[in-house]
């Protein structure tokens, strides 16, 4: 402990104050004003956003701009709640006497900070709490839609063992169907209408997870599309490429859409933590503002009159 010497020469010596200079009464009631106003705002919003979009056909606005409106108002509700919670938190507390300026100032930002990390986390636990319970509802239902098809492919599944004379895995089937495929594979696809598809089938998953289809599985399925629809070879093999490019243009639509998701999500994150930075900085600023407000009115009332 420091100590500084008087001019009758005695020793002067500090004494800590008993009291703690965090002060909860004023921090609560900026982090449940900042709640308060965060909810209203979200309120509105939702029901601004309501009007921007319509059921009818060419009377909604664009995806883009839904989403672009959305993030503008949280950042807004961030800022804005977070003023107000920092300055009434600022306001409400007692005078600190005998306190340096400097650390004043300090402790107003950090009744601030602390306000708006309050109200930040209260605000998202209720929107988990909320995303959760909306998530169960949504699971319940997919749980009885599962169970009625679940108990459909159990009586199927429990059907086909008892006409199958063997189990088949699905893992080698292609590699299986591959060495027994016949040399009059047109007569084969003719005379087994559901072992065919089947077959094709199981050409065309091991084809997308493989990323491309052989030449070789091309002319057998080339084949049996000629040997069930009545086309030539050539017209068979073309419809062949034709379903083939589709399915690599729906795996790539896929893709894409995956990877807009993936930066849509990226850009969100970024935007929702500056934003949150933002709004901790404003709320240590309106609550050191608003202190020194309330000390300098204090300072005016308790002066005497001349």
């Amino acid at each position: 402990m420091s100590v500084s010497m008087t001019g009758s020469g005695e020793v002067a010596t500090p004494v800590e104050s008993s009291k703690s200079a965090m002060t909860w009464g004023p921090i609560f009631g900026g982090a449940a004003a900042a709640i308060g106003v965060t909810l209203i705002l979200l309120l509105l919003g939702s029901g601004l956003g309501l009007t921007m979009v319509s059921p009818w056909s060419g009377q909604s606005s664009s995806l883009g701009t839904l989403g672009v409106t959305a993030a503008i108002w949280l950042v807004l509700v961030q800022w804005l709640s977070s003023a107000l919670g920092g300055y009434i938190t600022g306001r409400l507390r007692t005078k600190w006497a005998a306190v340096h300026t400097d650390e004043v100032f300090f402790r107003d930002t950090a009744h601030g900070f602390l306000s708006w990390a309050l109200a930040t986390v209260f605000v998202a636990g209720f929107l988990a709490s909320s995303l959760t319970s909306l998530a169960g509802a949504g699971a319940q239902a997919v749980g009885a839609a599962a169970q009625a098809v679940g108990s459909t492919a159990t009586a199927a599944g429990t059907a086909a063992a008892s006409s199958a004379t063997s189990p088949v895995d699905l893992s080698t089937s292609y590699f299986t169907d591959a060495l027994l495929r016949p040399d009059q594979a047109r007569a084969a696809a003719t005379s087994n209408d559901a072992a065919a598809t089947s077959e094709v089938s199981r050409i065309l998953l091991n084809g997308a997870a493989a990323g491309q289809v052989p030449e070789d599985d091309k002319a057998y399925l080339a084949t049996i599309v000629s040997s069930r629809t009545g086309l030539s070879e050539a017209d068979a093999r073309t419809r062949v490429d034709t379903v083939l490019k589709r399915i690599d243009d729906a795996k790539v639509a896929t893709q894409k859409a995956a990877d807009e998701a993936r930066k849509a999500a990226s850009t969100t994150a970024l935007l929702g933590s500056l934003s949150l930075l933002v709004g901790a900085f404003i709320a240590s600023a309106a609550a050191a503002f608003g202190g020194s407000q309330r000390d300098e009115e204090e300072d005016l009332l308790v002066r005497p009159r001349i």
